[in-house]
């Protein structure tokens, strides 16, 4: 929602990844349970959580916003991402073709923050970096142009997050295993 009123979008589309090339299937949830979370999470009318990135059949970041600008040409897109990304970005595909195709909207993300504006992307895209001033006028903006917002951290990580969700799983199949158990127990 900060990204909504500070860069004045009229819409956020949540792209849900049906992979991220960068991290392994272990630990991660199945594509539907990834949706569901993210439309759980959303609950605002302007934040439209997408399979999109599926739909196109795109793996890369860099293809999919420029299947994104192909599909609709008369929309100004804005890339945001967390402080983690844009430290990690130039291990992406074709990462500076993203800087390229649509201005990028950078937020605080602990403790990756410092890092990220001394890092490789940072430094190579510097002198295209925009002024919070400014943020309202994002998307028009000609490429590459990119903003870092910092904000109110959120002490919590999708690490975490996920680390949480496989034991509360557990737990789920623990408690199962005992009902059921239990059930089998009454019944004889």
């Amino acid at each position: 929602m900060l990204a909504l009123r500070l860069l004045m979008l009229d819409e956020v589309w949540w792209m849900v990844t049906p992979q991220n090339p960068l991290k392994g299937r272990t630990g991660m949830a199945p594509f539907e349970e990834r949706m569901a979370g993210a439309i759980r999470l959303a609950r605002h009318p302007s934040i439209r959580v997408t399979d999109i990135e599926r739909r196109l059949g795109t793996t890369y970041t860099a293809e999919a916003l420029a299947r994104l600008k192909q599909c609709f040409p008369k929309t100004r897109f804005v890339w945001i991402m967390g402080a983690d990304n844009l430290a990690q970005i130039p291990q992406w595909q074709d990462w500076t073709r993203i800087f390229n195709l649509v201005p990028i909207a950078v937020f605080d993300r602990a403790p990756y923050s410092f890092g990220a504006l001394a890092g490789k992307a940072a430094k190579a895209f510097f002198r295209f970096k925009k002024q919070r001033v400014h943020a309202c006028h994002l998307a028009e903006s000609r490429t590459p142009a990119w903003m870092f917002f910092h904000t109110r951290l959120h002490p919590g990580s999708s690490t975490e997050i996920r680390s949480g969700r496989a034991a509360t799983r557990r737990r789920h199949e623990a408690a199962g295993a005992r009902t059921g158990s239990d059930l089998e127990e009454a019944v004889h």
